[in-house]
């Protein structure tokens, strides 16, 4: 990806890459460390091979996700966030950090009977 190619935005190119629900899940896995396709799609949940097969080969282009792929029968490939793909883990612990509060927010206003504001 060139310079040219990215939006003037910050925010915008970040999105750019992660802004696919999929994507961001994908991200959440790796940062564990090297999953196989078949972890990837069972950790996911409601994904088809072919979603995660396109998420992850743009991840492998964006240079989120380094692929690698064993000489075997069958055929093993592992995925493994590069370092750019790692250096979002401060972006999805502050989204589970907020996720977590409006979470608890939520479930106050519910057991109260009080619409969320």
């Amino acid at each position: 990806m060139t310079e040219k190619e990215l939006p003037a935005c910050p925010v915008e190119t970040t999105l750019m890459l992660i802004s696919d629900r999929w994507k961001v899940l994908i991200i959440r896995d790796l940062l564990a460390g090297t999953k196989r396709f078949g972890q990837l799609k069972k950790s996911i949940g409601k994904i088809s091979q072919k979603v995660l097969t396109a998420n992850l080969r743009a991840m492998e282009q964006s240079g989120l996700v380094s692929r690698k792929v064993y000489a075997e029968v069958p055929p093993r490939v592992e995925y493994t966030l590069t370092a750019t793909g790692y250096s979002l883990k401060p972006v999805l612990d502050a989204m589970v950090d907020w996720g977590s509060s409006y979470q608890q927010k939520v479930a106050t206003h519910q057991k109260e009977g009080l619409p969320c504001s």
